[in-house]
């Protein structure tokens, strides 16, 4: 199908008219043609939209959807770019799976506590679980 309105496309990719004309601000989205004022999209905005949001899923932030649109796509020299910011992305997905089990920990430990016990509970706990919290929180 060729020709969509941003409301077709919109349905398509499963978002909201406005997100397409937030990610055409962000140039994240090439500007359409517009025929008697209204934009009008080919299916290639359907890929570039799912690209988009894969990206995001992955939890790229949109100035990196950009990085990715304008220069690692592109340019085959910035593909080493690309693997160097998923494995930064990796890592710190594995700081935050680390503090998110702490966390799970320490709440399982507290939920033990005895309510007329509980500030002695929980300073104890405190004492068990003596690690530094991540930046990330």
């Amino acid at each position: 199908m060729t020709d969509m309105s941003i409301s077709q496309v919109a349905q398509q990719a499963g978002i909201k008219p406005s997100t397409i004309r937030y990610y055409e601000s962000l140039s994240l989205l090439p500007e359409p043609p517009r025929i008697s004022g209204r934009r009008r999209y080919d299916d290639s905005v359907l890929q570039r939209l799912s690209i988009i949001q894969t990206a995001r899923r992955a939890g790229f932030s949109l100035d990196e959807v950009r990085l990715l649109f304008d220069d690692i796509l592109v340019n085959a020299a910035s593909k080493q770019k690309w693997h160097s910011l998923i494995a930064q992305k990796l890592e710190q997905l594995n700081k935050l799976l680390l503090n998110v089990q702490n966390m799970k920990s320490v709440l399982q430990d507290i939920s033990e506590c005895d309510d007329a016990a509980l500030e002695e509970c929980l300073y104890e706990t405190g004492q068990k679980h003596d690690e530094p919290i991540s930046a990330t929180f």
